[in-house]
């Protein structure tokens, strides 16, 4: 009798042998639906010149969603020790629209996107969207478990340099102060030098906690060179 209605059930579509490999290759995941991820490859551009009726638009917002709770859960888990607002911060620039850009074209999206090539469309934000919708389709397909360890254990390892993200994106003065407060030390940034050399003005400081010398920094402004500075003392106290 089971065979009798297994005849009759839809079949699990499947994906072009171009496309699974794409995807075990990039993201670690061996898809089971491939319709997921054909519209997930699909972008609106190409919907007017095809019998093509489906875009990666709705998969690209279900992904931005799965993307923001997994990066969320694994920045609370690597850094125990920081505040709300400083994971907020980092996990905006983890997901934001320059950062998946930059990770789809790493990760060549655009070989196996979808569309209209007769278009001027900058490659970069398409391969960004589709990286999200893919994101969405590995959820649909697998579940979020599955989701969370393509992530983390392939795309993250293989193609983001969290620490280059750190060292970019952190207000390390604000961190230094943060860490001040909490260990109760006077803290101060004294400027031992600012000499203009010709059009451009160069900047020493050095950072004093209660009384005994720290890091030093230079730039070509007061808050470079404080930042810096403030850099430098926080990888000598072990916070970096």
């Amino acid at each position: 009798m089971s065979k009798f209605f297994n005849f009759f059930q839809k079949s699990v579509p499947k994906t072009t042998p171009d496309i699974e490999r794409f995807i075990i290759e990039r993201f670690g995941y061996h898809p089971k639906n491939g319709e997921y991820f054909e519209h997930a490859l699909t972008h609106k551009s190409i919907l007017n010149t095809t019998e093509i009726e489906v875009s990666n638009e709705r998969l690209e917002f279900l992904g931005d969603a799965i993307l923001d709770s997994i990066v969320a859960e694994f920045l609370y888990e690597r850094f125990p020790n920081e505040n709300e607002g400083y994971l907020t911060k980092i996990k905006s620039k983890v997901v934001s629209r320059n950062t998946l850009g930059t990770l789809g074209h790493d990760m060549e999206i655009g070989k196996v996107l979808r569309y209209n090539k007769n278009r001027t469309i900058k490659m970069e934000t398409i391969e960004g969207n589709a990286f999200e919708a893919l994101v969405g389709a590995i959820y649909l397909d697998g579940g979020y478990e599955a989701a969370q360890q393509s992530i983390i254990q392939h795309v993250f390892r293989k193609y983001v340099n969290l620490n280059r993200i750190l060292k970019e994106e952190i207000d390390f003065k604000s961190r230094l102060f943060i860490w001040s407060q909490k260990n109760r030390l006077p803290i101060e940034f004294e400027v031992l030098k600012e000499e203009n050399e010709g059009a451009s003005w160069n900047y020493l400081v050095r950072v004093n906690i209660n009384d005994r010398e720290y890091g030093r920094g230079s730039g070509s402004s007061k808050k470079k060179a404080e930042q810096a500075a403030a850099q430098e003392t926080l990888e000598l106290l072990g916070e970096l």
